[in-house]
């Protein structure tokens, strides 16, 4: 003993430090080798993923690697989010408490009186000026920065302001889309065709080179000057500038009044898990609602044997079909305080509307309540886990894809189409107010604090499905996360007809279609999760395949 007392206090803490790495690689010896120790990043693509994991290596928050991963997105896959559109982030701080931040985009003071006269009752992309909201996503990143972020602002915008001024191959997925006739026509028609066209006005193809100059400009003025140079300064007047050429009525003013809804996450218990979630008018509730309904018919992983599958598949299909029938509750509070929707987390409701659900029939329309309206599809997701235990849940989106087809030559903004959220979900709109959204980006913690879901899906539409099948994949009938976001999707649209993934079990369709469901062949699934879950000491990651995505981690 005195011997050790010999020892200077350091080296006894290197000491210390040594012996509990070696503890903890001997305990970490039961996780698999595609698994992590200390963090891990899920987005849509290996780059973005790398490019969050790296900020996360440098001493940064998980929010500075969710900021980070968003900023490489918008250029990795400009078609689904970016600058000119908006985000809801879930954060969990390091001590348990789960926070959101809402800066989804909000109606401009000027709009058209008659603008969800406009609305097509059938699905097409929805172009045009009108249809622009007013951008938060900048004003997100630096309010949750300056509550959470470690690292430098500046810093979090290196690595995409560099792709964008060098360029970089076209990424895999954009290429594929830009392919669909639909999405190149529309790309050539509008003035994307600067960015995603070659000299000969020919769309970008596989092996070519995607750059972008005038965005590199702005990121950088914005990561030395702050989001003010966008609410306040030049880039805001340029931008301005270029949509009211396009005939939008956006104003500097509405920039400047933008402002970031900061709220507690609605909690939700899930057996031994507690959901958070954010508050309407984003889709949290409609995804709580769903798997309320579920968790009551206590599945398991013999919900998907025999027989059983085909019921387990009846009952989720049926609760996707109540859910239709709520859609129009979920409003922004602030404007509607009439409709409030958080009945639809309570589990009494959830109850009642179980019992409805029979075993071997499905109804008319009318016994859901649902009032038929068009799907959209558009978003990404970015999943962050860090070393202190810190979350990120955030989904961002420009809306479809690529929102209102309009590019920004002044700043290389995209800008959104939020507005056409409305469509179909309210009889009117009002200055300020934000748009209903499927947009669901949940964290959800076991009770007793040693397993993490960090999960959250894109796809318009699509999201509410995408993350209720991989929750209950995971949770109840016991898949592995990879597993869980893998398996083929059912999709019930906006009208209750289902839709099957290609590769959905051939034979599960023709017995639902016996009991009656509505079955329709739909040749586009754009449902994506990116999740990343913590059980006792290991970290899995899962980046959808259908993006092409793969996360990273340490």
């Amino acid at each position: 003993m005195e011997e050790w007392a010999k020892i200077p206090a350091a080296v006894c803490a290197n000491l210390v430090k040594t012996y509990r790495k070696l503890f903890d690689v001997f305990i970490d010896r039961g996780c698999s080798e595609d698994t992590f120790k200390n963090a891990a990043v899920s987005t849509d693509s290996q780059l973005c993923s790398d490019i969050g994991r790296d900020i996360l290596l440098q001493g940064g928050s998980a929010v500075d690697g969710a900021i980070a991963a968003l900023l490489c997105t918008s250029l990795v896959n400009p078609q689904s989010m970016g600058l000119g559109g908006g985000s809801i982030f879930t954060v969990r701080d390091e001590i348990g408490k789960v926070k959101t931040f809402s800066s989804r985009e909000t109606v401009p003071q000027l709009f058209k009186a008659d603008l969800l006269k406009g609305c097509p009752t059938s699905f097409k992309f929805i172009t045009g000026s009108q249809w622009i909201g007013v951008p938060g996503e900048l004003r997100g990143y630096e309010v949750v920065h300056r509550q959470y972020g470690k690292l430098p602002w500046a810093k979090l915008f290196e690595p995409t302001i560099r792709l964008a001024r060098e360029g970089f191959p076209l990424p895999p997925y954009l290429g594929r889309l830009l392919n669909i006739t639909i999405i190149e026509n529309r790309v050539k028609a509008t003035s994307l065709c600067e960015v995603f066209c070659n000299k000969n006005k020919t769309v970008l193809g596989m092996g070519d080179t995607l750059k972008f100059p005038k965005l590199a400009e702005t990121m950088e003025t914005i990561a030395e000057q702050g989001a003010d140079a966008f609410y306040n300064g030049q880039i805001g007047l340029d931008l301005i500038q270029d949509v009211k050429a396009a005939g939008g009525t956006l104003t500097m003013e509405d920039l400047k009044s933008f402002r970031v809804r900061v709220e507690d996450a609605w909690t939700v218990p899930l057996g031994d898990y507690q959901m958070h979630i954010p508050p309407p008018p984003a889709g949290g509730a409609m995804l709580a609602f769903i798997l309320n309904i579920i968790k009551g018919f206590h599945f398991t992983s013999r919900s998907m044997e025999g027989d059983q599958k085909v019921l387990t598949y009846h009952r989720y299909i049926e609760a996707a079909k109540f859910a239709n029938g709520q859609r129009r509750r979920v409003r922004d509070p602030v404007f509607n305080t009439k409709k409030d929707a958080s009945y639809m987390v309570d589990s009494d409701f959830a109850d009642r509307i179980r019992v409805m659900i029979s075993k071997n029939r499905t109804y008319n329309d009318s016994y859901y309540n649902i009032t038929p309206s068009p799907d959209r599809f558009g978003t990404t997701h970015v999943s962050v886990l860090a070393e202190d235990g810190s979350a990120v849940s955030v989904t961002s989106t420009i809306n479809q894809i690529f929102g209102a087809a309009i590019y920004s030559p002044r700043t290389g903004i995209i800008l959104n189409n939020e507005l056409a959220d409305f469509c179909f979900r309210a009889e009117g709109v009002s200055a300020g107010e934000q748009p209903p959204s499927s947009m669901a980006p949940a964290i959800l913690s076991s009770s007793s604090g040693k397993n993490t879901l960090v999960i959250g899906g894109s796809g318009g539409s699509m999201i509410t499905t995408a993350m209720a099948l991989s929750i209950m994949n995971h949770l109840w009938l016991r898949m592995s996360l990879k597993d869980a976001i893998a398996a083929p999707v059912v999709f019930v649209d906006g009208n209750n007809n289902v839709k099957f993934e290609p590769g959905f079990d051939k034979s599960v369709i023709e017995a639902l279609k016996v009991i009656g469901h509505r079955v329709m062949d739909y040749p586009y699934f754009f449902n994506v999760v990116n999740a990343v879950a913590k059980e006792d000491r290991c970290i899995t990651a899962v980046s959808d395949g259908r993006k092409q995505g793969k996360a990273a981690g340490y």
